[in-house]
């Protein structure tokens, strides 16, 4: 079924994003500063791989007993989340460096987080960015309706207890992507003919599709099956504690930004034209979580600065807790929303409360 087309508003009559995009831009020029990444993103690509890397090289070469394996795959986890925020999130948005080859480079590292370049752009750059929060066309909102996520999305009684068993799910994000999510995808953005730049040539995007699925179960699966004098199920094992853990980061990240009462899920017109322009629909969107806890920060890769990465996804996270005192005050004085929460504590409890919230019956809390 083709979806319908959708069109920003133009109607800005005080000029919001323009003033906004004006005040950003002299602060760069003011600081001389580029406005990719720079050493800071440099060792926090370091540290993430360091995490996410150093723990496998350790399991294969040395003797170490199961409980420190163990732990060593939850560190792997958090090191693949932490990858997949500071280093694949601004290579694959072109923010990583003001050196195309070290964007595309630092972009593919989402082969060995078992995702694929072509499907993450068109997921997250071209439709979750550009019709954030829109029901039908931002597929961050499509839980294939297990989950519910918006009030337009269709009620099934087990929802009721979403708010209980979606923690379970959220920690299945990325073994998805290794095993169906990618190759799903792939089939319905070629046929849609979506893409984020010049549209691939199909035999090249299956070709590095299944290249990389072989690459990447190789190194995390048959290699330490080969290597390693343990059962197969305990390599098995270890690869699911990996995402599992990397997958419960990323979700409840992800989720803290949109699946939140705060943040407005508005339908198109009939005739496809969405209320706002496009920046100012950012706001009305989107939430900030934490911004003042450093670790949060640091770890997050600025995806707790969701509002000021919508509006300027070209801008390196690194950069984003400075910008966020423009953006703020340029939206409050055009009387527009900005909106957060002080503490990732309170966004986390607000997230459960709006599933629980989604999961009643809608008859029940017209």
């Amino acid at each position: 079924m083709t979806k319908q087309a959708l069109s920003f508003s133009r109607n800005d009559s005080a000029k919001f994003f323009r003033t906004l995009n004006k005040r950003v831009n002299d602060y760069f020029k003011e600081n001389n500063l580029k406005r990719t990444g720079n050493w800071k993103i440099w060792v926090k690509t370091l540290v993430m791989f360091a995490l996410f890397l150093a723990p496998y090289f350790l399991i294969l070469t040395l003797d170490i007993p199961g409980w420190a394996q163990l732990l060593l795959v939850v560190v792997m986890g958090i090191g693949m989340a932490g990858v997949g925020m500071n280093v694949m999130h601004d290579g694959n948005h072109g923010s990583y460096s003001s050196k195309k080859w070290i964007n595309k480079l630092m972009g593919g590292s989402i082969y060995i987080l078992a995702g694929n370049v072509y499907n993450w752009q068109v997921q997250h750059n071209v439709l979750h960015h550009t019709y954030t929060n829109i029901h039908g066309h931002d597929e961050d909102l499509d839980a294939k309706g297990i989950l519910r996520f918006s009030k337009h999305a269709k009620w099934k009684k087990f929802h009721r207890f979403q708010h209980l068993y979606s923690i379970l799910l959220y920690g299945l994000l990325t073994l998805n992507w290794a095993i169906t999510t990618d190759w799903l995808q792939m089939r319905n953005y070629m046929k849609r003919k979506l893409s984020y730049g010049e549209l691939p040539r199909p035999w090249q995007n299956w070709t590095i599709l299944a290249l990389s699925k072989v690459v990447y179960l190789s190194i995390w699966i048959v290699i330490p099956m080969l290597v390693l004098d343990i059962p197969w199920w305990k390599v098995l094992l270890g690869f699911v504690v990996m995402h599992y853990v990397a997958g419960i980061i990323l979700s409840v990240i992800f989720q803290l930004a949109h699946v939140m009462d705060e943040a407005e899920m508005p339908l198109p017109a009939e005739d496809g034209t969405i209320e706002n322009t496009w920046a100012i629909h950012q706001l009305h969107t989107t939430v900030n979580f934490g911004t003042k806890n450093r670790l949060i920060n640091w770890f997050t890769g600025g995806l707790n600065h969701q509002v000021e990465h919508h509006i300027f996804p070209n801008i390196s996270h690194i950069h984003y807790t400075k910008i966020s005192k423009i953006v703020k005050q340029t939206a409050l004085e055009f009387n527009l929303p900005y909106k957060e929460y002080e503490t990732t504590r309170k966004a986390i409890l607000a997230h459960f409360r709006f599933l629980k919230e989604m999961g009643a019956k809608p008859a029940l809390t017209a």
